[in-house]
């Protein structure tokens, strides 16, 4: 590589490191207790509700929605939602089925009795303040959409760091830290050496990151495209007297995607069904497709299944990205393999600082040689 193309790409690292790496670091420290999400909801969380009858039988979707009814006797239902890791079923409810947001009404009801389930506490609060952070920084789709492009220079600072460190290790063996020289030299040796180790799951978790910053675009354009074009299609069904089972529609949703479970269903006259239908979206039953999703049109007088849609490869990747990103669809192990590469990817992010700082204001005699590549950063 000539002197001039090196120096190049010496500038691009070094920018793009620069600009995203504050970005970066809040990313990193706010990731890393969301990667133990579940367990930390947990620990805040000491007296955590639990089911009326944990080993019991669960009552029929259509007994707590008639319970729900009972509890809101002047509203009508707009959406039921369940609980993955506990026996709740959560049901929205209003006075018109397309109420706004702020006059909705939500209640959780225990499956197993129809009790009402009390909301979470401080714990849950204290870890979707933090998703929030992660996301957009509490500024909505302009906030994500700037993250997005905090990782796009992520990747770039890495993709530039490989290539001006491919002839940095020419002169010296793989995971050599000369802690012999300058304290800034062994630095750079610390800062290249951890870059390199975590490289491919920098990437990945980079990468994935980017993806996820388009989740609001991606989705809105899947449900207006497809999914409203599938309401379209049946927008002029009308209700017969009769009223089919809720429970009975699910059960025939699922058995048209064995391989989902039940995720939410939207009422008749909801922004997500027609007047006549009830919409019921199904998701993948495994950590990792959990968040593929399937919606599928049932007539709610007479039970009949009007119509099916898969999601588009574009936002099927979304799905798929999120549990990755997070690494929290293989158990503990995983997860703490997550955190650790997380902890030594704000290693290489402080230290890059570290390197820049010394280089630009310490003594001219222990800065490190302007020919040496700053090496990997992220």
């Amino acid at each position: 590589m000539s002197r001039t193309s090196l120096r190049r790409w010496i500038w691009i690292h070094t920018w793009s490191s620069l600009v995203c790496t504050v970005f970066l670091l809040m990313l990193c420290l706010t990731g890393l207790p969301l990667i133990f999400h579940d367990e930390i909801d947990t620990l805040l969380n000491k007296d955590q509700w639990q089911a009326a009858n944990p080993n019991g039988p669960r009552l029929g979707l259509d007994e707590i929605l008639d319970i729900a009814r009972q509890n809101r006797p002047d509203d009508v239902p707009i959406y039921m939602s369940f609980d993955i890791d506990r026996p709740v079923v959560n049901v929205t409810t209003g006075v018109t089925p397309d109420v706004p947001a702020t006059g909705m009404h939500f209640a959780s009801f225990d499956a197993t009795s129809g009790d009402l389930v009390p909301p979470a506490d401080v714990g849950a609060s204290v870890m979707e303040f933090l998703l929030q952070l992660h996301t957009d920084m509490f500024l909505g789709l302009p906030g994500m959409l700037f993250l997005g492009l905090m990782g796009f220079l992520f990747l770039a600072a890495t993709v530039s760091g490989i290539v001006i460190y491919v002839p940095f290790m020419q002169k010296l063996a793989f995971g050599t830290v000369r802690r012999e020289r300058s304290k800034k030299l062994k630095w750079l040796d610390y800062h290249n050496l951890i870059g390199a180790v975590t490289l491919a799951w920098v990437l990945v978790v980079g990468f994935t990151g980017v993806v996820n910053t388009l989740e609001v675009p991606i989705i809105d354009n899947w449900r207006d495209r497809e999914i409203l074009n599938l309401i379209a299609e049946n927008r002029d069904a009308r209700l017969g007297p009769e009223r089919a089972s809720l429970g009975e529609a699910v059960e025939a949703a699922v058995t048209l995607a064995p391989d989902m479970q039940l995720q939410f269903v939207a009422f008749p006259g909801s922004p997500y069904s027609t007047q006549a239908h009830y919409s019921v979206f199904l998701h993948g039953n495994t950590p990792l497709t959990e968040h593929l999703m399937t919606p599928v049109l049932i007539r709610a007088d007479t039970g009949e299944i009007d119509g099916k849609r898969e999601m588009p490869i574009i936002a099927k990747a979304l799905s798929l990205s999120r549990p990755l990103h997070f690494g929290d669809y293989g158990g503990l192990s995983l997860k703490i393999l997550w955190a650790v590469l997380d902890v030594l990817t704000i290693i290489v992010l402080v230290s890059g600082l570290y390197l820049w700082w010394a280089k630009r204001y310490g003594s001219s005699k222990r800065n490190v040689s302007p020919a040496k590549p700053p090496g990997l950063a992220a």
